[in-house]
C-alpha cells in the first residue's frame, strides 16, 4: 500500500488506504478504555496544532490524541496569533516550522490552505478542516462508527441532511462513502442543495423533500447549520424546523436500525430534536470517542513514520509510558 505523506482530504484516498486507517484505529478504540491512557510511541516528537479558525471538538481531539501517544504539542489559535496583525499564512507556518515540529495539524477558513502548506513544508500536514472543501478526519471517524455498528461500509443508503452546499463534512463523507458503493441522498433547502452536487460522485441524488430522503435510510447524517445562515431573509429558523429538523416521527421513515450521526456541535431544537439526539439510534458520543482513535492512528503513521506492517503500539502494553 502506498504510504501517506499527508492527510489533505478523502477524495484522493483509495479504498485500501481508508480500510488501513480504520483497521489501525480499532486498537486505539480499545485503548480509550484502559485506566492508563498513555503510550510512549511518539515520545520526543512534537505536533504543531495550528487553528486559524475557531474549534473546540477537533482541536481538543487532536491535542488529546497527540498527548496519549506521548507527543508534545505547540498550539496556535488565530485569535491570539500574529495572523490578527496581518501576517500571511505561509509566514506563520514557516515560523512554526522553524521551531522544528514533526508534523502540523491545520484548520483554516480558506479551502485549499492545508494543501498550500503541504507543498511548502517538509513535514506531514493533517487537514483539520479547510473552508467548504474537506474535513477528512470527520469522515474517517464517521466511517469507523458506521462500520462498527453495521459490520461494514458496503452499499448502505445514506441520507445527509442540512446545508450541503457549505459543508466540508458532507464533501469528505461523499468522497469516502461512495468508494464503498454507498447510495447517498442529499437533502435540504433548495438553495443549499443545488442539483449540480449530483455530479460530485456516482450514486448521489438531491431532494428538498425530507420524507423522500429518509425513506429506507440506513444512516442519517445531520449537518450543523451555521446560525448566521439560518437567519438569512430566504430562510427563517421556524421554516427550517418545520421542513428539515430530524424528529422522532421523521426518523421512523428510515430503517428501524438506522444510525443517526452529527459532527457537532448540535443545535438542539433546530437541526435535531433532543429526543433523537439522545435516543438509542444516536451515535454522537461514539463519534467523539472514535475521533480520538482515528486521529491517534493518523498521527502514529504520519508523524511516527511507522511502516504499514509495523506492530500496533496499542497492542503492546510494554510501549506504555511509565
Amino acid at each position: 500500500m502506498q504510504r501517506l505523506s499527508h492527510l489533505l482530504g478523502t477524495e484522493n484516498l483509495t479504498r485500501e488506504q481508508i480500510t488501513f486507517i480504520l483497521d489501525q484505529s480499532k486498537p486505539f478504540q480499545e485503548f480509550q478504555r484502559y485506566p492508563l491512557k498513555k503510550l510512549a510511541t511518539l515520545r520526543g516528537k512534537t505536533v504543531a496544532v495550528a487553528f486559524f479558525e475557531s474549534s473546540t471538538r477537533t482541536r481538543i481531539s487532536f491535542t488529546t490524541a497527540a498527548a496519549r501517544l506521548g507527543a508534545d504539542t505547540m498550539a496556535l489559535q488565530a485569535e491570539s496569533s500574529s495572523v490578527k496583525k496581518g501576517e500571511s499564512l505561509i509566514d506563520t507556518v514557516r515560523t512554526i516550522e522553524a521551531m522544528r515540529p514533526d508534523g502540523i495539524v491545520i484548520r483554516h477558513a480558506s479551502s485549499g490552505a492545508p494543501e498550500f502548506v503541504a507543498e511548502r513544508l517538509e513535514i506531514p500536514v493533517l487537514n483539520a478542516g479547510d473552508g467548504t472543501h474537506e474535513h477528512p478526519t470527520q469522515a474517517l471517524l464517521d466511517a469507523l462508527t458506521i462500520r462498527d455498528r453495521k459490520g461494514g461500509l458496503e452499499g448502505w443508503n445514506i441520507t445527509i441532511l442540512g446545508d450541503i452546499l457549505h459543508s466540508r463534512v458532507a464533501r469528505s463523507n461523499i468522497h469516502l462513502l461512495t468508494k464503498f458503493g454507498a447510495r447517498i441522498t442529499l437533502c435540504g433547502p433548495a438553495m443549499w442543495v443545488p442539483r449540480e452536487l449530483e455530479n460530485m460522485a456516482p450514486g448521489l441524488r438531491c431532494t428538498t423533500c425530507i420524507e423522500e430522503a429518509l425513506e429506507g435510510a440506513d444512516v442519517v447524517m445531520v449537518l450543523r447549520v451555521q446560525t448566521e445562515r439560518i437567519h438569512e431573509p430566504a430562510l427563517a429558523a421556524e421554516e427550517y424546523i418545520l421542513g428539515y429538523q430530524l424528529t422522532a416521527k421523521r426518523l421512523r421513515l428510515a430503517r428501524p436500525d438506522a444510525l443517526v450521526l452529527h459532527p457537532g456541535p448540535m443545535i438542539r431544537g433546530l437541526e435535531i430534536d433532543p429526543v433523537v439526539a439522545d435516543g438509542a439510534q444516536s451515535c454522537v458520543l461514539e463519534q467523539v470517542t472514535n475521533g480520538l482513535a482515528v486521529r491517534m492512528a493518523l498521527l502514529y503513521h504520519l508523524i511516527g513514520g511507522a511502516p504499514v506492517d509495523a506492530p500496533h503500539p496499542a497492542k503492546d502494553r510494554s510501549n506504555a509510558s511509565d
